[in-house]
């Protein structure tokens, strides 16, 4: 169900240190790096940097520096990238996310957390303290990223747009069958009722045939209902992908319910599965009470 992706030529592995004060969305951003790809450590002490790039990267890899860690240091940090930014073949960049002192007094404030600098007494001290910090490593900065007025989506956008390789990580939608009597399938970000549509069920030559078939297929869509129903369902979805895609998230799952699970769902999950790969899309299709039924008739062959 899912088509080849187009070949890119290779690149170097990406290898990204993520720094700046506390509060200016470090996790954020790393978080997004790990959402299109990148092994993602935080907190990483920098004494262990150079080990574990001992061996060749196998994946694109993002470490947060910060002075939460006891070995921090500004000198060490830049010892550091220094060292990185001369590694052959290792495309390398330091992301210095930065904020104004009074937004981060505002965030801490309305987050009631305690500052890594200053787990005991007021957030503001350990922000000043960060603030003659770090000025040094601001200044060495490969890319330098303003989230004063950044929402987390858009900080999210920002570092895909920066760091995501075309293809890396193709959105891929799930679509999964199955019926209301074993409850909504958990995680599912859209679900559609087949119930109002016409039921195989009671056509005696169909009621042992699932969704697959193209007898129960040409039955369920010859209800008059059933085609502005579909239409809909895939109007919609083919809109939301893009936005999906653009905002960083990686699957959209879907599921198509009705009272068995056999016959309405199935039919209508395997029409619009059908329908977003000849658009391109990476589609995965799961048929959740056909599945279990196979598994007891292959446990009840076993007896």
């Amino acid at each position: 169900m899912m088509p080849e992706p187009q070949q890119t030529p290779a690149q170097p592995p990406r290898l990204v240190l993520v720094t700046g004060p506390s509060g200016a969305g470090r996790s954020t951003a790393l978080n997004a790096l790990e959402d299109i790809g990148f092994e993602a450590i935080d907190n990483m002490p920098i004494s262990l940097v150079r080990p574990l790039l001992a061996t060749p990267l196998e994946r694109p890899l993002a470490l947060v520096l910060d002075p939460r860690n006891r070995d921090f240091s500004v000198e060490a940090l830049l010892a550091l990238a220094t060292d990185l930014a001369a590694l052959p073949g290792v495309a390398f960049d330091l992301v210095y996310l930065e904020c104004s002192v009074p937004t981060l007094i505002r965030r801490y404030s309305e987050t009631r957390r305690s500052h890594p600098l200053c787990p005991q007494g007021m957030a503001r001290t350990g922000i000043e303290q960060e603030a003659r910090l770090l000025p040094a490593v601001r200044a060495r900065a490969d890319v330098l990223l303003d989230t004063e007025a950044l929402t987390p989506h858009e900080l999210r956008a920002r570092i895909r747009a920066l760091f995501a390789e075309p293809m890396a990580q193709p959105m891929r939608v799930q679509i999964e069958s199955f019926s209301y009597k074993r409850g909504i399938p958990v995680g599912v970000d859209l679900v559609f009722d087949c119930r109002f549509l016409g039921n195989p069920h009671w056509k005696p030559d169909l009621r042992e045939l699932d969704g697959r078939d193209p007898r129960v297929a040409e039955f369920v869509s010859a209800d008059p209902r059933f085609d502005g129903f579909f239409q809909r369902i895939l109007g919609l979805v083919e809109y939301m992908l893009p936005a999906c895609t653009q905002e960083g998230k990686s699957q959209l799952s879907i599921g198509l319910g009705c009272t068995g699970g056999q016959h309405r769902s199935v039919a209508t999950a395997e029409k619009l599965a059908n329908a977003l790969v000849q658009g391109q899309w990476h589609v995965s299709k799961r048929h959740r009470e056909l599945e279990r039924i196979a598994a007891q008739a292959a446990g009840a062959e076993n007896v």
